[in-house]
């Protein structure tokens, strides 16, 4: 878990955010509840940085994003199982997490968008096993304020620690057996959004 990048202020061109491939939303082991991944930073202890707190649905993102659990501080990472109701109410009260011009109406309309909402998205390149991006990208979810007080309170069914499995698929990449390293992976599948959840994080 950490904080996504500060916005450009020169923004992005809308043609090309709106060419730009998305996947379908991938999360792992089950419809009910949700499972996404994060990281604990074991100095401070705490899953978040800065200020937000992501969570990603994307298990190769995650192990791209901490080093396969081997960069300083990002030593641990965790399967966060949320309940689908929550992860959907984060996703409908989102804004993306940069500005898109000719997306928004103007630079000042997403400042307040952005500072009012509680939880952002951004749409990274996806990785693959030896952490080379994809030509697709994968959303990423932060959480702020009344977000992140549902998600402790009300979301959360379960944490586990699944870095020794992330040490155990890095193994297998780093020796150069990519099959056993991908038959480990823990299964995703496209996320079944339904009813325009994503249309305002699509543009």
């Amino acid at each position: 878990m950490g904080r996504g990048q500060p916005a450009k202020s020169a923004g992005t061109d809308v043609a090309e955010y709106l060419h730009a491939p998305r996947s379908p939303v991938h999360a792992g082991l089950g419809q009910t509840p949700q499972s996404l991944w994060g990281r604990l930073h074991s100095l401070s202890g705490k899953g978040c940085e800065r200020g937000l707190t992501w969570i990603k649905p994307s298990f190769l993102w995650m192990m791209y994003r901490c080093g396969w659990a081997t960069k300083p501080g990002q030593e641990t990472v965790l399967a966060v199982e949320i309940t689908r109701d929550g992860f959907e109410w984060a996703l409908r009260n989102a804004c993306l997490s940069s500005y898109v011009r000719g997306l928004h109406p103007d630079l000042s309309s997403w400042q307040r968008e952005l500072k009012r909402s509680p939880a952002r998205v951004q749409w990274d390149p996806e990785r693959d096993l030896r952490s080379q991006p994809l030509p697709y990208r994968s959303l990423q979810l932060g959480l702020s304020g009344e977000a992140v007080q549902r998600y402790a309170d009300e979301w959360l069914v379960s944490i586990s620690d699944v870095t020794p499995l992330a040490r155990e698929i890095h193994a297998f990449v780093t020796s150069g057996d990519l099959d056993a390293a991908s038959g480990l992976l823990p299964k995703e599948t496209p996320y079944p959004a339904q009813g325009g959840l994503l249309a305002h994080l699509h543009g």
